[in-house]
């Protein structure tokens, strides 16, 4: 069957929320403006997680996975579902459901002129802690990207698959996604969605991972910045 839109799920040790993954995101794509599908990408989990989500993909015609040989992290899991995506349009929400997969609507509204769309979360329910952290990590990273973006790290984004699928990806880089897209001269624009607290399940990140990790993380993408390749073809021959 031909999607015209596939959403990533990367998760690590979710048993406790993947059947209410399944029910939002079935009842989504059942509605969603275009064809959908979900692609979860299993990333290591020691927990029940793989045995879940292939019951989980038995029973949905639309739902998909892929499950890695052992953790290798966010930015791999994300890596991984672009490079499967066979959709012109692929999205990406995380599996502690904290993002409503229904605002991917608004989010859609918007690709079209627009190459990456990415979730601004309004009235955050983390903690004042995850807050802060993630307050002082987005400003560094604005300073070194200047790609005028606020929350980065919102797990709620649509992305034009072409443009995706040329992001040379590194861990960390899940947090520079709309700064890649703007090098190969793209156009991207956040847009406010909600956010809830996690009911389920244990957050992966935590103070440190959230500041440290981003800072270094910085300077890989000054590297990559100065020695991104960046063409377009003008015209070719039929080959």
């Amino acid at each position: 069957m031909e999607y015209e839109f596939t959403i990533i799920v990367p998760l690590y040790n979710e048993a406790e929320n993947l059947i209410r993954v399944e029910e939002k995101l079935a009842s989504y794509i059942q509605k969603a403006p275009i064809k959908t599908s979900v692609l979860f990408v299993n990333d290591g989990s020691k927990d029940n997680s793989l045995t879940l989500v292939e019951d989980i993909c038995q029973r949905n015609e639309a739902f998909h996975f892929i499950s890695f040989d052992r953790n290798r992290g966010l930015s791999a899991a994300i890596k991984a579902g672009i490079d499967y995506c066979k959709a012109p349009l692929v999205g990406y929400i995380d599996s502690d459901l904290q993002t409503d997969p229904e605002d991917f609507n608004l989010l859609l509204e918007h690709i079209g002129e627009f190459d990456l769309v990415t979730g601004m979360r309004t009235n955050r329910k983390d903690s004042f802690k995850k807050n802060l952290s993630s307050l002082i990590a987005n400003g560094i990273r604005r300073s070194f990207t200047h790609d005028g973006m606020d929350d980065t790290g919102c797990p709620l984004k649509v992305i034009k698959t072409d443009y995706a699928k040329r992001i040379p990806m590194f861990k960390g880089l899940h947090r520079f996604l709309p700064a890649m897209i703007l090098l190969q001269g793209g156009k991207i624009v956040q847009i406010p969605v909600r956010h809830y607290p996690r009911i389920a399940g244990e957050a992966k990140f935590h103070l440190m991972n959230r500041l440290v990790g981003p800072f270094l993380d910085c300077f890989a993408y000054l590297w990559m910045k100065r020695n991104y390749i960046n063409y377009q073809v003008a015209k070719k021959d039929n080959f």
